[in-house]
Protein backbone atom coordinates (compact mmCIF):
# COMPACT_ATOMS: atom_id res chain seq x y z
CA UNK A 1 0.00 0.00 0.00
CA UNK A 2 1.35 3.49 -0.72
CA UNK A 3 1.82 5.64 2.26
CA UNK A 4 1.14 8.83 2.73
CA UNK A 5 3.58 11.89 3.90
CA UNK A 6 4.74 12.87 7.02
CA UNK A 7 4.60 16.79 7.41
CA UNK A 8 7.79 18.72 8.22
CA UNK A 9 6.51 21.14 10.31
CA UNK A 10 9.96 21.78 12.42
CA UNK A 11 11.21 23.58 9.07
CA UNK A 12 7.68 26.06 9.47
CA UNK A 13 8.66 28.72 11.90
CA UNK A 14 5.06 29.88 11.51
CA UNK A 15 2.97 26.91 13.28
CA UNK A 16 4.10 23.69 14.61
CA UNK A 17 0.98 21.89 13.46
CA UNK A 18 0.52 23.26 9.75
CA UNK A 19 -0.02 19.53 8.38
CA UNK A 20 -0.84 17.22 11.65
CA UNK A 21 -1.32 13.78 11.02
CA UNK A 22 -5.56 13.30 10.33
CA UNK A 23 -7.64 12.02 12.77
CA UNK A 24 -8.97 8.06 12.47
CA UNK A 25 -12.36 9.19 11.18
CA UNK A 26 -10.83 11.44 8.61
CA UNK A 27 -11.72 10.39 5.32
CA UNK A 28 -9.97 11.51 2.19
CA UNK A 29 -12.09 14.65 0.38
CA UNK A 30 -11.24 16.45 -2.50
CA UNK A 31 -11.05 20.27 -2.82
CA UNK A 32 -14.19 20.69 -3.99
CA UNK A 33 -16.10 19.16 -1.13
CA UNK A 34 -14.05 21.12 1.27
CA UNK A 35 -14.90 24.51 -0.19
CA UNK A 36 -18.00 23.62 -1.90
CA UNK A 37 -19.99 25.55 0.48
CA UNK A 38 -17.54 28.88 0.75
CA UNK A 39 -16.95 29.35 -2.73
CA UNK A 40 -19.66 31.90 -4.36
CA UNK A 41 -21.55 31.02 -7.38
CA UNK A 42 -19.02 33.11 -9.43
CA UNK A 43 -15.50 34.35 -8.25
CA UNK A 44 -13.73 37.15 -10.06
CA UNK A 45 -10.28 35.81 -8.31
CA UNK A 46 -8.90 32.92 -10.52
CA UNK A 47 -8.02 30.12 -8.22
CA UNK A 48 -4.72 28.36 -8.03
CA UNK A 49 -4.48 24.98 -9.62
CA UNK A 50 -3.43 21.92 -7.36
CA UNK A 51 -1.62 19.27 -9.72
CA UNK A 52 -2.23 15.79 -9.62
CA UNK A 53 1.59 14.52 -10.02
CA UNK A 54 4.86 15.30 -9.08
CA UNK A 55 8.22 13.79 -9.94
CA UNK A 56 11.17 15.36 -7.93
CA UNK A 57 14.33 14.70 -7.59
CA UNK A 58 14.49 16.14 -3.80
CA UNK A 59 14.12 15.00 -0.82
CA UNK A 60 11.62 18.15 0.53
CA UNK A 61 8.01 18.88 -0.99
CA UNK A 62 7.42 22.70 -0.97
CA UNK A 63 3.91 24.14 -1.60
CA UNK A 64 4.86 25.26 -5.06
CA UNK A 65 5.18 21.95 -6.16
CA UNK A 66 1.95 21.04 -4.92
CA UNK A 67 -0.18 24.24 -6.27
CA UNK A 68 0.64 26.34 -9.05
CA UNK A 69 0.17 29.88 -9.66
CA UNK A 70 2.07 30.55 -5.77
CA UNK A 71 4.37 33.61 -5.30
CA UNK A 72 7.95 33.03 -4.95
CA UNK A 73 8.37 33.17 -0.88
CA UNK A 74 5.12 31.17 -0.14
CA UNK A 75 6.46 28.61 -3.01
CA UNK A 76 9.89 28.24 -1.34
CA UNK A 77 8.20 27.23 1.67
CA UNK A 78 8.63 23.28 2.77
CA UNK A 79 5.54 21.17 3.22
CA UNK A 80 6.07 17.47 3.12
CA UNK A 81 9.12 14.85 3.07
CA UNK A 82 9.45 12.77 -0.60
CA UNK A 83 9.49 9.64 -0.43
CA UNK A 84 12.57 7.44 -0.42
CA UNK A 85 14.68 7.28 -3.30
CA UNK A 86 12.94 5.79 -6.66
CA UNK A 87 9.68 5.06 -4.79
CA UNK A 88 6.12 7.06 -5.00
CA UNK A 89 3.78 7.93 -1.98
CA UNK A 90 0.49 9.91 -2.13
CA UNK A 91 -0.67 12.49 0.01
CA UNK A 92 -4.25 13.87 0.35
CA UNK A 93 -5.75 16.63 -0.98
CA UNK A 94 -7.52 17.54 2.53
CA UNK A 95 -4.31 17.43 4.57
CA UNK A 96 -2.52 19.88 1.84
CA UNK A 97 -5.38 22.60 2.12
CA UNK A 98 -4.92 21.76 6.12
CA UNK A 99 -1.43 22.35 5.48
CA UNK A 100 -1.48 25.49 3.42
CA UNK A 101 -3.93 27.25 5.59
CA UNK A 102 -1.69 26.83 8.64
CA UNK A 103 1.37 28.05 6.87
CA UNK A 104 -0.55 30.97 5.36
CA UNK A 105 0.46 30.45 1.71
CA UNK A 106 -3.99 30.47 1.09
CA UNK A 107 -6.41 31.90 3.59
CA UNK A 108 -9.66 29.50 2.62
CA UNK A 109 -9.96 26.02 1.26
CA UNK A 110 -11.79 27.98 -1.98
CA UNK A 111 -8.75 29.16 -3.25
CA UNK A 112 -7.47 26.03 -4.14
CA UNK A 113 -8.57 24.14 -7.47
CA UNK A 114 -8.12 20.18 -7.01
CA UNK A 115 -10.43 19.47 -10.21
CA UNK A 116 -11.75 16.84 -8.26
CA UNK A 117 -9.33 14.31 -7.01
CA UNK A 118 -8.66 13.53 -3.56
CA UNK A 119 -5.05 12.81 -3.27
CA UNK A 120 -1.78 13.41 -5.46
CA UNK A 121 0.74 11.44 -6.46
CA UNK A 122 4.61 11.84 -5.78
CA UNK A 123 7.76 10.26 -7.06
CA UNK A 124 10.64 10.69 -5.85
CA UNK A 125 13.55 10.45 -9.20
CA UNK A 126 16.42 7.90 -8.77
CA UNK A 127 19.14 6.50 -10.14
CA UNK A 128 19.12 3.03 -10.21
CA UNK A 129 21.61 -0.09 -9.48
CA UNK A 130 21.01 -3.35 -11.88
CA UNK A 131 22.39 -6.50 -11.21
CA UNK A 132 24.56 -6.25 -14.24
CA UNK A 133 25.95 -2.86 -12.67
CA UNK A 134 26.85 -5.28 -9.54
CA UNK A 135 28.76 -7.98 -11.61
CA UNK A 136 30.68 -5.11 -13.61
CA UNK A 137 32.03 -3.03 -10.11
CA UNK A 138 33.19 -6.86 -8.87
CA UNK A 139 35.20 -7.54 -11.80
CA UNK A 140 36.61 -4.65 -12.23
CA UNK A 141 37.69 -4.78 -7.96
CA UNK A 142 38.99 -8.57 -8.64
CA UNK A 143 41.16 -7.33 -11.99
CA UNK A 144 42.30 -4.36 -10.00
CA UNK A 145 43.30 -5.88 -6.67
CA UNK A 146 43.41 -9.26 -7.58
CA UNK A 147 45.19 -9.73 -11.34
CA UNK A 148 42.16 -11.63 -12.05
CA UNK A 149 40.53 -11.58 -15.66
CA UNK A 150 36.80 -12.51 -14.86
CA UNK A 151 35.61 -11.39 -17.66
CA UNK A 152 35.16 -15.45 -18.67
CA UNK A 153 32.70 -15.81 -15.34
CA UNK A 154 29.06 -14.48 -14.12
CA UNK A 155 28.16 -12.87 -10.47
CA UNK A 156 26.03 -15.83 -8.93
CA UNK A 157 24.71 -13.07 -6.49
CA UNK A 158 23.59 -15.03 -2.72
CA UNK A 159 19.32 -14.15 -2.52
CA UNK A 160 19.99 -11.85 -6.14
CA UNK A 161 21.15 -8.68 -6.40
CA UNK A 162 19.60 -5.98 -3.40
CA UNK A 163 17.75 -3.11 -4.69
CA UNK A 164 19.73 0.31 -4.56
CA UNK A 165 18.10 3.60 -5.61
CA UNK A 166 20.82 7.06 -5.50
CA UNK A 167 20.17 10.37 -6.55
CA UNK A 168 19.35 10.84 -9.81
CA UNK A 169 21.98 13.31 -10.38
CA UNK A 170 25.27 11.12 -9.80
CA UNK A 171 26.77 9.84 -12.67
CA UNK A 172 29.45 8.44 -11.31
CA UNK A 173 30.72 4.47 -11.72
CA UNK A 174 28.92 1.92 -9.28
CA UNK A 175 32.32 1.13 -7.42
CA UNK A 176 33.43 -1.59 -5.24
CA UNK A 177 34.90 -0.40 -1.49
CA UNK A 178 36.06 -3.61 -0.18
CA UNK A 179 36.51 -6.76 -1.50
CA UNK A 180 37.65 -9.90 -0.28
CA UNK A 181 37.88 -13.17 -2.61
CA UNK A 182 39.16 -16.76 -2.31
CA UNK A 183 40.52 -18.37 -5.47
CA UNK A 184 39.57 -21.66 -4.71
CA UNK A 185 35.83 -21.60 -3.83
CA UNK A 186 35.75 -18.55 -5.67
CA UNK A 187 33.79 -17.16 -3.21
CA UNK A 188 33.66 -13.31 -2.90
CA UNK A 189 32.19 -10.88 -0.15
CA UNK A 190 31.74 -6.81 -1.60
CA UNK A 191 30.84 -3.74 0.09
CA UNK A 192 30.30 -0.99 -2.95
CA UNK A 193 28.97 2.54 -3.52
CA UNK A 194 28.26 5.61 -6.36
CA UNK A 195 30.66 8.34 -5.52
CA UNK A 196 29.11 11.44 -3.68
CA UNK A 197 25.74 9.53 -2.51
CA UNK A 198 24.90 10.82 0.68
CA UNK A 199 21.93 7.44 0.75
CA UNK A 200 25.12 5.48 0.04
CA UNK A 201 27.17 6.61 2.67
CA UNK A 202 24.63 6.21 5.37
CA UNK A 203 24.25 2.42 3.54
CA UNK A 204 26.53 0.73 1.03
CA UNK A 205 25.37 -1.79 -0.84
CA UNK A 206 26.81 -5.49 0.67
CA UNK A 207 26.62 -8.64 -1.21
CA UNK A 208 28.40 -11.77 -1.10
CA UNK A 209 28.21 -14.65 -4.10
CA UNK A 210 30.71 -16.51 -6.18
CA UNK A 211 31.70 -16.92 -9.46
CA UNK A 212 30.95 -19.09 -11.78
CA UNK A 213 32.43 -20.60 -14.85
CA UNK A 214 30.05 -19.65 -18.26
CA UNK A 215 29.78 -20.64 -21.98
CA UNK A 216 29.43 -18.62 -25.00
CA UNK A 217 25.61 -19.46 -26.63
CA UNK A 218 23.40 -17.99 -29.17
CA UNK A 219 19.71 -17.38 -27.92
CA UNK A 220 16.91 -15.72 -30.42
CA UNK A 221 16.06 -12.23 -29.25
CA UNK A 222 12.47 -13.18 -29.77
CA UNK A 223 10.39 -15.98 -30.18
CA UNK A 224 10.96 -18.11 -33.55
CA UNK A 225 8.06 -19.76 -35.27
CA UNK A 226 8.38 -23.69 -36.35
CA UNK A 227 9.89 -23.73 -40.30
CA UNK A 228 10.61 -19.80 -39.73
CA UNK A 229 14.43 -18.82 -41.34
CA UNK A 230 16.61 -17.39 -38.69
CA UNK A 231 18.39 -13.64 -39.83
CA UNK A 232 21.26 -12.14 -38.65
CA UNK A 233 19.24 -9.52 -36.27
CA UNK A 234 17.35 -12.50 -34.92
CA UNK A 235 20.18 -13.69 -32.77
CA UNK A 236 22.55 -12.22 -30.64
CA UNK A 237 25.55 -14.39 -28.65
CA UNK A 238 25.70 -14.61 -24.59
CA UNK A 239 27.60 -15.70 -21.96
CA UNK A 240 25.60 -17.94 -19.55
CA UNK A 241 26.62 -20.18 -16.68
CA UNK A 242 28.18 -23.40 -18.26
CA UNK A 243 26.06 -25.96 -15.74
CA UNK A 244 22.88 -26.66 -16.99
CA UNK A 245 23.15 -26.06 -19.99
CA UNK A 246 23.86 -29.62 -21.13
CA UNK A 247 24.87 -30.61 -24.94
CA UNK A 248 25.33 -29.68 -28.80
CA UNK A 249 25.06 -25.93 -27.58
CA UNK A 250 25.60 -23.46 -30.87
CA UNK A 251 28.14 -21.23 -29.66
CA UNK A 252 28.60 -19.32 -32.97
CA UNK A 253 25.65 -16.85 -34.65
CA UNK A 254 26.52 -18.79 -37.58
CA UNK A 255 25.58 -21.52 -37.04
CA UNK A 256 22.07 -20.54 -36.43
CA UNK A 257 22.12 -17.96 -39.37
CA UNK A 258 20.02 -19.36 -42.50
CA UNK A 259 18.70 -21.89 -40.42
CA UNK A 260 15.40 -23.00 -40.30
CA UNK A 261 13.86 -23.87 -37.03
CA UNK A 262 12.76 -27.72 -36.42
CA UNK A 263 10.21 -26.30 -33.40
CA UNK A 264 8.97 -23.10 -31.42
CA UNK A 265 12.01 -21.03 -29.87
CA UNK A 266 11.84 -18.99 -27.09
CA UNK A 267 13.72 -15.58 -26.50
CA UNK A 268 16.35 -15.59 -24.56
CA UNK A 269 17.16 -19.73 -24.67
CA UNK A 270 20.14 -21.12 -25.60
CA UNK A 271 20.01 -22.83 -29.26
CA UNK A 272 21.53 -26.30 -29.45
CA UNK A 273 22.54 -27.87 -32.75
CA UNK A 274 18.84 -30.12 -33.12
CA UNK A 275 16.94 -27.31 -32.87
CA UNK A 276 17.55 -25.86 -36.23
CA UNK A 277 18.22 -27.07 -39.68
CA UNK A 278 19.93 -25.56 -43.43
CA UNK A 279 17.00 -24.89 -45.30
CA UNK A 280 15.41 -27.63 -47.36
CA UNK A 281 15.58 -26.56 -50.80
CA UNK A 282 14.66 -29.89 -52.64
CA UNK A 283 12.10 -31.92 -50.64
CA UNK A 284 11.42 -35.69 -51.25
CA UNK A 285 9.91 -36.65 -53.64
CA UNK A 286 10.28 -33.55 -56.14
CA UNK A 287 11.11 -34.00 -59.80
CA UNK A 288 15.00 -32.45 -60.09
CA UNK A 289 16.89 -31.22 -62.98
CA UNK A 290 20.01 -34.01 -62.93
CA UNK A 291 23.34 -32.13 -64.12
CA UNK A 292 26.95 -33.41 -64.89
CA UNK A 293 29.24 -30.74 -66.34
CA UNK A 294 33.13 -31.48 -67.62
CA UNK A 295 34.86 -29.44 -70.29
CA UNK A 296 33.29 -29.67 -73.14
CA UNK A 297 30.28 -31.84 -71.86
CA UNK A 298 27.18 -31.12 -70.46
CA UNK A 299 24.58 -34.04 -69.84
CA UNK A 300 20.90 -33.14 -68.09
CA UNK A 301 17.98 -35.22 -67.07
CA UNK A 302 14.77 -35.03 -64.76
CA UNK A 303 14.75 -37.60 -61.80
CA UNK A 304 13.03 -37.56 -58.80
CA UNK A 305 14.65 -36.90 -55.12
CA UNK A 306 14.23 -40.05 -52.88
CA UNK A 307 14.76 -38.01 -49.88
CA UNK A 308 15.23 -33.91 -48.86
CA UNK A 309 18.58 -31.72 -48.91
CA UNK A 310 19.66 -28.58 -48.18
CA UNK A 311 22.51 -26.96 -50.63
CA UNK A 312 25.08 -28.97 -50.49
CA UNK A 313 23.57 -31.86 -49.13
CA UNK A 314 24.19 -35.37 -50.76
CA UNK A 315 21.04 -37.02 -51.86
CA UNK A 316 19.87 -39.99 -54.06
CA UNK A 317 17.65 -39.12 -57.19
CA UNK A 318 15.99 -41.68 -59.35
CA UNK A 319 15.67 -41.65 -63.30
CA UNK A 320 11.40 -42.40 -63.47
CA UNK A 321 11.29 -44.42 -66.75
CA UNK A 322 14.87 -46.88 -65.69
CA UNK A 323 14.70 -46.47 -62.10
CA UNK A 324 18.32 -46.07 -61.66
CA UNK A 325 19.96 -44.13 -58.37
CA UNK A 326 22.01 -41.80 -58.16
CA UNK A 327 23.77 -39.81 -55.50
CA UNK A 328 23.99 -36.08 -56.26
CA UNK A 329 24.99 -32.89 -54.90
CA UNK A 330 22.18 -30.51 -54.37
CA UNK A 331 23.35 -27.34 -56.13
CA UNK A 332 20.40 -25.15 -56.24
CA UNK A 333 16.54 -25.15 -55.94
CA UNK A 334 15.37 -28.03 -57.67
CA UNK A 335 18.83 -29.00 -58.79
CA UNK A 336 21.20 -32.04 -57.94
CA UNK A 337 24.48 -31.94 -59.57
CA UNK A 338 27.04 -34.76 -59.74
CA UNK A 339 30.57 -35.81 -59.28
CA UNK A 340 32.88 -36.74 -62.88
CA UNK A 341 33.31 -39.82 -61.25
CA UNK A 342 29.87 -40.71 -61.87
CA UNK A 343 29.55 -39.82 -65.43
CA UNK A 344 29.49 -43.10 -66.57
CA UNK A 345 26.25 -44.01 -64.11
CA UNK A 346 24.67 -40.75 -65.38
CA UNK A 347 24.71 -41.83 -68.99
CA UNK A 348 24.03 -45.45 -68.42
CA UNK A 349 21.05 -44.05 -66.07
CA UNK A 350 19.39 -42.25 -68.54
Amino acid sequence: MIRSFLPLAALLASTAAFAAPPHASERPMSVAALSGAQAPAAQAVRKLQLRPELNLARDLITFGDLIAGLGTEAAAIPAFRAPALGETGTIQVARIVEAAQAAGVVRDAGDIEGHGFAQVVVTRLARRIMASDFEAAVKTGLQERYGIDARMFALAIDGGAPAVAVEPELTGEFAVLDLTFDPRSRRLQARLAVPGSMAMRLKPARISGQLVETVEVVVPRRAIARGETLGKGDVVTERRPRDGQGAELISDVRGAIDKVARRSLMAGMPLRSGDVQREEIVAKGDLVTIVYEAPGLLISMRGRASEAGAMGDVVSVTNPQSKRVLQGTVSGPGRVSVRATSAGRVASAQ
